[in-house]
């Protein structure tokens, strides 16, 4: 499936470079992550589904019209997490994936109102990601954080639902780090889930909702103001706005920039129109991610090869790319200096004569 987005334009030892690379994640979505064989494996153990069990055809349903269309699709797969053994198995090989690109660290958007409304019961829930987190570290040496995000299209009941997860302590898993909010923005607007965001802010959880992918600077604008955004997913649209692009570079509040999934969802036309350029060139800091990689026939390393290309990177560049996203994470202080430190080592043995 890779090859359909596949952007092999940047020089072919950059993108060996970029294979062995230290990498954090810190945009990428749990079922969203699920491999065309994990997908076509759920969907035999469910047959009722309308997704095919043939990882050939996945790659025509996974070509999207629009984001509308998208979040079709996305919700027909998600409808293939029925019981907590297919939440372990998804989340241990999402895992697996992450490591074979070399993330150290990630991020993982889970939604976990979706499983628990189709009936999975939550502790159970709880106990898979969080047997899948512990089991994958000790395995692959990949350590997994949880952001748990509100389905924008579920209403406000699924920010009821997701705040009470987040923060009830019988249920709160142990990796649990920050509150999202994904889903359409076209007519959901940002404010009316700050009662939630703030519950789970008081909590201790980070605010790191999705705003501006398919709407304009303004809806990044509510995210910062009412939902106390410290980093922003997407923001696509806020290069049209010069003074929203000035607060973000002034305040240091991250972008979770993901170049192929704004193409396949149609947010951005082409990829030479990303505006990812703009975003550097104004100062702000940048993280490279990969969303929903399958489904949109990529991965983290594509992306980085994607950024290369469009920022005109060298190896250097690249690095600088990896340790934005580790310095944006929320991982503790000394997580963050030996994933650094391993960045620079890495890079310097590369370089070397």
């Amino acid at each position: 499936m890779t090859d359909r987005l596949v952007d092999a334009r940047a020089p072919r030892d950059l993108h060996s470079f970029i294979a062995g690379l230290p990498k954090a994640e810190l945009h990428v979505h749990h079922v969203g992550s699920a491999s065309p064989r994990i997908v076509a494996e759920l969907a035999a153990r469910h047959p009722d589904s309308k997704v095919p069990t043939d990882p050939e055809a996945l790659v025509d349903y996974f070509t999207f019209t629009d984001f509308a269309h998208f979040i079709d699709v996305y919700l027909s797969v998600v409808d293939l997490i029925r019981t907590p053994e297919d939440v372990r198995l998804l989340t241990y090989e999402v895992a697996r994936d992450l490591a074979r690109q070399q993330v150290r660290y990630a991020e993982l958007t889970i939604t976990p109102f979706s499983s628990t409304r189709r009936g999975i019961d939550e502790l159970g829930f709880m106990a898979a990601i969080e047997d899948a987190r512990k089991a994958a570290e000790a395995e692959f040496g990949t350590v997994l954080r949880w952001c748990f995000d509100i389905p924008g299209e579920a209403g406000l009941e699924s920010a009821e639902e997701t705040v009470r997860l987040a923060t009830e302590d019988r249920v709160r898993p142990e990796g649990l780090v920050s509150f999202g909010l994904g889903g359409p923005e076209i007519g959901v607007p940002r404010p009316q889930f700050k009662p939630y965001f703030d519950r789970a802010i008081a909590a201790g959880l980070h605010s790191v909702p999705h705003a501006g992918e398919t709407t304009g600077p303004e809806t990044v604008w509510d995210a910062l103001t009412h939902l106390r955004a410290e980093r922003i997913g997407h923001g696509t649209s806020s290069a049209q706005d010069p003074k929203l692009l000035a607060h973000l570079a002034e305040h240091r509040i991250p972008l979770e920039v993901c170049p192929t999934s704004n193409i396949a969802t149609r947010a951005v036309r082409t990829i030479d129109e990303h505006p990812i350029k703009e975003f550097v060139r104004a100062g702000i800091v940048v993280t490279i991610n990969s969303d929903d990689p399958p489904m949109f026939g990529t991965d983290l390393n594509n992306e980085y090869a994607v950024a290369a290309r469009l920022l005109d990177l060298d190896e250097r560049g690249l690095a600088g790319l990896a340790k934005n996203a580790v310095d944006a994470s929320f991982l503790d202080d000394a997580g963050k200096a030996r994933i650094s430190a391993e960045i620079d080592t890495y890079t310097a043995a590369w370089l070397a004569p």
